[in-house]
């Protein structure tokens, strides 16, 4: 599985998931309004929302195997 989310500690998100190879911060934004629209595109390629963030400073992406 694909996932995306928003975060404003991206290190802590991926010590959370087990520290994936891919995990990436994609993007770092200056309005939540852009990270938001960063979001939908995100989930409209296909990436599962990942919602344990908090706040929206960062955009980051990983996978999981089941």
């Amino acid at each position: 599985m694909k996932y995306s989310g928003l975060s404003d500690d991206p290190k802590s998100i991926k010590a959370a998931r087990g520290n994936p190879a891919d995990f990436r911060v994609i993007q770092q934004f200056t309005s939540e309004t852009s990270a938001r629209a960063w979001e939908n595109r995100m989930l409209n390629q296909g990436y599962d929302k990942d919602m344990s963030g908090k706040g929206w400073k960062y955009g980051y992406t990983y996978s999981l195997r089941r």
